[in-house]
């Protein structure tokens, strides 16, 4: 199985669980319109973030030996990502470790000192510092707001604001230029852990 088939199966059970006029908002936010990402061939300059369990790494540490696959996600509270992110766990992160890469996830929401039961640093990008250097943060319209206060999400608690990130993969070399960024406005799909391997 895909993982897009994967994800479209749980969006299928979830959006049958959720009341018309909420379900209606949500789709709209996923054909949200694209805007300018950071493209092939741009450097990132060097970052460090909080792990979940507050332990910081820096970039230079995810490339110091190989390349480093970034994966920015929209936060724990995201089924989708859960997924995703639970998939490249066991899809991906075996033949990352024949070449040499590392794999991290990183996402908007605060260090909450719960660990994910995931194999590979999870860090917290609070205020959306790297994302937004690389054209994948935006803010939630008030209709969206509206809609995921409603199904219990405060992303004002969880995040420190109404920003969000989109899905993207960003596979970093080790004179941290981007070789290959796969970005995802619809946030129930994601990049393949195929099409991350052919780009490494």
């Amino acid at each position: 199985m895909t993982l897009e088939t994967a994800l479209t199966g749980l969006n299928d059970q979830l959006r049958s669980a959720l009341p018309p006029e909420l379900a209606e908002v949500l789709d709209a936010d996923r054909r949200r319109a694209a805007t300018e990402f950071a493209e092939v061939g741009t450097k990132i300059e060097d970052f460090t973030l909080p792990g979940a369990d507050g332990v910081p790494t820096s970039l230079g540490e995810l490339v110091a030996d190989g390349s480093a696959v970034l994966v920015f996600y929209r936060g724990q509270w995201c089924p989708y990502c859960n997924l995703t992110l639970r998939t490249y766990q066991q899809e991906l992160l075996p033949e990352l470790a024949k070449s040499g890469a590392r794999l991290a996830a990183i996402s908007p929401q605060r260090p909450d000192g719960t660990v994910p039961d995931l194999e590979f640093p999870v860090l917290s990008d609070v205020g959306s510092t790297v994302a937004r250097k690389l054209g994948l943060s935006y803010p939630v319209s008030a209709v969206v707001r509206e809609a995921m206060q409603t199904l219990g999400t405060d992303l004002e608690q969880v995040n420190g604001s109404w920003e969000l990130v989109h899905p993207a993969v960003v596979v970093v070399d080790r004179d941290r230029v981007i070789r290959f960024i796969d970005v995802h406005p619809d946030f129930v799909t994601r990049t393949e852990p195929a099409d991350i391997l052919k780009a490494l």
